[in-house]
């Protein structure tokens, strides 16, 4: 997989970007807990007062929080408060403004003054206690006539009481005093309250809109990332099977090498999709949630997590080791779904032709079969995942409730820390939720990664040298065969051997022999469809393993055994070598072909639609056309693999002799089944076994191979080769 993923450096810059917006969406759903529990504490609890700090406050208040603090506080605490009275910079002003209204010089009031975050919370930690004795003096009723040393012995029996009391309750206590002290000022409390709450309010909204254009950006860099993968990845696939020699290709099956650069490639691209979000957003939210739940609330439910946490990973990892085997099994159920598909469609004519339509049906429906079951298999196992895990979330929940609220009961927890600590566990198992996603598709992208490498990673059985030779211009068609045999990969034994002969320019040389000779393999050597297993294969005295793959097959016009045509038109398919023929050699090439005459019966003539394959023209036809094609690129060798054998013995001979007129400088190789076709040729190799068992001219042959004599006297009769 890693390797495949090597080519994301072709998406650099939008790799980049989707990091950087994961991280700030990932940032910012985390700190919307911490908004809610600010609103429910603050904002609903507490009136929307934040600490124990009174932003205004009374004379007498004021004194008496002096005489219940600390002496080491007490000057801190009178160094933070002005009297209102005096001068106030502008920030002052407006706080006591907005707090006691624009008479505030007329109360007997102090400000406080505009001090940093940092100061403000070491204030806080000072002036709680203090404030207690204020909510203590308000709830024991303690008349104004009483003497400051009873005062302080009733507050020092309240303070015993309440140092035994959570943090918490202390704060909210402390916050109650505050409150107090503004009721007594007449400032509208319930104004402190509305503004908080729609300022944090708004805060969230910001904060939400910043997730939701996070959110988009990643969703939109990652869907152009994933289609560039899979554009660069099914190119890489492309480029490398277009190198492949005939022995990669039936190694790899066109069907699985089909598979892979297309469905292969889909899963992968499909992951991709979601990965960057599970690579990058999952684990942040779940380890900063974790984090955020130890520092910003009490941990007094952390163990629920732990758990949580646990009881995921125990679920993923076993269904993760379950289906891991049949997810690679699944992808060569596909392989065998497209081949037994691909056969039956190719041969469908003999299917119909031998009323063998319910025994493919019945080989289609296993292939079909085994992948449905191999399906439902890893769709069950997978589809369990996602209630389980639902259930653990939901298990989770229902203990969150019930152990923060005892805890919210016995001043543990605040309900705000509460409803924070159950979003941050939502967003936890959330992630866990997106992994379990991914390890959903990961098997089998993994898989499919796997056999896109194996395709990336072979290395062509026939390939270029690093240093090339040129042809020798003074041998321009010459084409030599010296001690040349060949076996297939893998094959036990020697398809051909110890085959020597020389094709002249000039010349026509003829390939002949029984089914199975090896007449093929001989032509297909020469291309370097194949490459020799021993000997030499000389064109234009150069050994052909010396020279560029793409030189060599320049100069050779190849027509192979079963006629070849591409999509397109008649046009496009003969100047498939060279789109810039003019329509003039066009012309000519198809006279020659004897094509002419069934082109100019079509509709659009030369623009007539080719349908893929060749499927809307005739055999004879498609063999004429790419008889065209070869033709029209004016090579320097002709090959002919066997293809006139769809062509009457009228249309043959005419092609032959208007062949013969095009070639005569050009080195001519015909492989044929018809004596008729090589009548005339300057030499004719006969094969047997893959061995040559005779060579010469038509009427050497006669008289002195008898193999020959056998094949001729099959298709002629002895008057008609006497007459030769």
């Amino acid at each position: 997989m890693l390797k495949v993923l090597k080519n994301l450096k072709y998406s650099f810059w939008s790799v980049l970007i989707i990091i950087i917006f994961l991280v700030i969406q990932s940032q910012t759903d985390l700190a919307l807990p911490e908004y809610t529990s600010k609103i429910v504490n603050v904002g609903i609890q507490s009136g929307g007062i934040e600490d124990s700090v009174p932003e205004v406050i009374g004379e007498k208040e004021l004194q008496l929080i002096k005489l219940l603090a600390s002496s080491e506080d007490i000057s801190q605490i009178e160094d933070s408060y002005i009297k209102a009275t005096e001068n106030l910079n502008k920030l002052e002003i407006k706080r006591a403004e907005e707090l006691l209204g624009k008479d505030y010089k007329e109360k007997d009031a102090y400000i406080l003054k505009d001090i940093d975050q940092k100061e403000r919370k070491e204030l806080s930690d000072k002036m709680t206690m203090p404030v207690l004795g204020i909510v203590a003096v308000d709830n024991l009723n303690i008349p104004e006539t009483i003497s400051q040393e009873q005062m302080m012995q009733m507050l020092e029996q309240y303070k015993s009481k309440t140092d035994g009391m959570e943090e918490s309750i202390k704060n909210q206590a402390a916050i109650a005093g505050v409150k107090s002290i503004y009721e007594k000022l007449e400032v509208n409390t319930d104004k402190i309250q509305n503004r908080y709450i729609f300022e944090t309010g708004l805060q969230m909204l910001g904060i939400s809109l910043i997730t939701m254009i996070s959110a988009v950006t990643v969703m939109l860099f990652s869907a152009r990332v994933a289609a560039k993968l899979g554009k660069t990845l099914r190119e890489k696939v492309f480029k490398k099977v277009i190198n492949f020699s005939t022995k990669e290709l039936r190694e790899f099956s066109t069907a699985s090498l089909i598979t892979r650069s297309t469905n292969d490639i889909q899963q992968i691209q499909q992951l991709l999709a979601i990965l960057f979000r599970v690579v990058v957003y999952a684990p942040i939210i779940a380890i900063g949630g974790f984090v955020k739940v130890l520092t910003s609330t009490d941990n007094v439910l952390s163990w629920i997590i732990a758990v949580v946490i646990i009881a995921t990973l125990f679920v993923v990892a076993t269904l993760f080791i379950i289906v891991m085997p049949k997810f690679k099994k699944l992808q060569t159920y596909v392989d065998n779904l497209n081949g037994v598909a691909r056969e039956i469609l190719t041969g469908l004519p003999v299917i119909r032709a031998f009323n063998k339509e319910k025994k493919e049906e019945e080989r289609f429906g296993k292939a079909n079969t085994d992948l449905k079951k191999a399906n439902i298999f890893v769709n069950r196992a997978m589809s369990l995942m996602m209630p389980l895990l639902i259930l653990i979330m939901n298990i989770a929940m229902i203990l969150v409730i019930w152990y923060g609220g005892h805890s919210v009961d016995e001043g543990i927890l605040q309900v705000g820390d509460m409803m924070a600590f159950i979003q941050y566990m939502m967003q936890i198992v959330m992630s866990f939720l997106m992994i379990s996603m991914v390890s959903i598709m990961l098997p089998r992208a993994s898989v499919s990664a796997k056999r896109i490498n194996e395709v990336l990673e072979t290395e062509p059985n026939i390939k270029d040298k690093k240093e090339v030779k040129k042809f020798d211009e003074t041998k321009k068609g010459l084409v030599e065969f010296k001690n040349v045999s060949f076996r297939y990969p893998d094959a036990d034994a020697e398809i051909l051997e110890d085959i020597n002969f020389v094709a002249e320019p000039g010349k026509t040389t003829a390939i002949i022999g029984s089914t199975g000779s090896g007449k093929s393999t001989v032509v297909n050597l020469i291309p370097r469809f194949y490459d020799v297993t021993s000997g030499s294969i000389l064109v234009d005295g150069v050994n052909i393993k010396d020279v560029s793959q793409k030189d060599l097959r320049n100069i050779i016009g190849f027509v192979p055994q079963k006629g070849i045509l591409f999509s397109g038109t008649i046009e496009s398919n003969i100047k498939y070598a060279d789109e810039n023929l003019s329509d003039e050699a066009m012309e000519e090439a198809a006279l020659i072909a004897q094509a002419t005459e069934f082109i100019e019966d079509k509709e659009k003539k030369y623009k007539e639609e080719i349908a893929q394959g060749g499927t809307n023209v005739s055999g004879g036809q498609k063999q004429r056309l790419s008889i065209a094609r070869a033709i029209a690129k004016d090579p320097e060798i002709y090959i002919f693999d066997d293809s006139f054998s769809a062509l009457d013995f009228k249309t043959d001979s005419k092609l032959r002799e208007a062949l013969n007129k095009k070639a005569k400088d050009k080195t001519v190789i015909i492989v044929a089944q018809r004596i008729s076709t090589i009548l005339n040729a300057d030499q004719i190799i006969v094969l047997e076994e893959g061995k040559i068992v005779g060579k010469g001219t038509h009427k050497e042959l006669i008289k002195n191979n008898e193999i020959y004599r056998q094949i001729a006297l099959s298709q002629l009769s002895e008057e008609e080769l006497g007459g030769e």
